[in-house]
């Protein structure tokens, strides 16, 4: 069948066969994955939760892992990375995608804007390594912040439909109770499984009193600068926490501030985090030199010490991307020659004809890229 399929592919160059079948319905190809949307949710305000019916090559995702999802607007394919909410090994092969529209943000605005049933969209296999693992920990805690929520929720629902015996806390921080999804989903959980703890942390204006809420879990406001997370809190929630797996996303105050205490306390091996904003070590203008050139293009330009797919896009160039953090790997090129610094970690690399990722890599003097 393989050889088959590669002998039509060949017979149909230049454009691959999948082109071809697209035409016929969108959802019919045979390499590449995509996804039907069936149902378009505006469940908390800023968000809005997409339900999708992948082609047959789906083969599932494990809580807390991430997909990528492709659209094209205005012509112009791209790629973001979202972690599916729903648990995991549903019957149904359906994928739930909760987005939160950022401002600025090009997929998520078009996607909370435009998405309707019936839309078809790009989407590869789930990846990732922040999942829950097997055979499930006795004790979990769960912790998110913002759009963080996404890979927790889907690790809280698969240990709710799994009817896990153990202990498990889910902790998340919110700018107000009205912006946070899945509220019944969180109720539903609550009410059935007494072994599950849920609190829910969102700021207090000073004016406006705390309004208890009538939801089956911790609705806490809290004074406005009273920050987001502490031991005292870690205690309280999850006074067994040095014996637990805990799991993290969510901004970079609160991603730091768990990182401290866990570190403090020689847990680093029980902590597992998800980056959904992208950390670097900042460039330095002044500092910068030499030329960037990307060599398959025959465009060249001086250092400004911004990472590769700035200076590229800023070259005139398109090169592909995704996250534009250093998740999905789609911006990688080859680097065919001169140094560069990954500026997640610092560390500097000149081995020559190495794949790099350019979001989140940038030259140290002169560099040759093959784009």
């Amino acid at each position: 069948m393989v050889d088959l399929v590669n002998l039509v592919q060949t017979l149909t160059s230049p454009h691959p066969l999948d082109r071809y079948l697209e035409l016929v319905r969108p959802t019919l190809t045979l390499r590449d994955m995509r996804a039907e949307i069936t149902r378009v949710r505006h469940s908390a305000p800023g968000s809005v939760t997409l339900t999708l019916r992948p082609t047959r090559r789906w083969k599932g995702h494990r809580a807390g892992q991430y997909v990528q999802l492709g659209v094209v607007i205005d012509g112009v394919r791209h790629t973001r990375c979202y972690s599916p909410v729903n648990p995991e090994g549903g019957r149904d092969r359906h994928i739930e995608l909760t987005v939160k529209a950022h401002p600025g943000g090009v997929v998520s605005q078009y996607l909370y804007h435009k998405a309707v049933p019936g839309m078809v969209v790009d989407l590869t296999p789930a990846d990732g390594v922040f999942r829950l693992p097997e055979p499930r920990p006795e004790r979990v805690l769960l912790i998110s912040g913002g759009s963080g929520i996404t890979p927790v929720l889907s690790m809280l629902r698969t240990l709710a439909d799994e009817e896990h015996p153990g202990e498990v806390v889910f902790l998340h921080y919110a700018k107000s109770a009205a912006v946070l999804p899945h509220r019944a989903e969180l109720d539903v959980i609550a009410r059935r499984h007494k072994n599950f703890r849920i609190e829910l942390r969102h700021p207090r204006r000073p004016d406006k009193p705390r309004v208890d809420s009538d939801a089956p879990w911790v609705d806490l406001a809290q004074p406005k600068g009273s920050g987001y997370f502490h031991y005292d809190e870690l205690e309280r929630v999850a006074p067994w926490f040095a014996d637990a797996q805990t799991y993290v996303c969510g901004p970079q105050s609160l991603m730091d501030a768990v990182r401290t205490i866990y570190r403090a306390e020689q847990l680093d091996d029980r902590l597992h985090t998800e980056e959904f904003t992208l950390s670097v070590v900042p460039a330095d203008a002044a500092q910068a030199h030499g030329t960037v050139r990307f060599s398959a293009s025959g465009v060249r330009g001086e250092n400004n010490g911004a990472t590769l797919l700035e200076q590229a896009e800023s070259a005139g160039l398109s090169p592909e991307y995704g996250c534009r953090m250093g998740i999905c790997f789609s911006c990688t090129a080859v680097r065919r020659s001169g140094c560069t610094r990954n500026l997640r970690t610092g560390e500097t690399d000149s081995d020559p004809d190495q794949p790099i990722q350019l979001c989140i890599s940038a030259p140290v003097g002169d560099v040759d890229i093959d784009i």
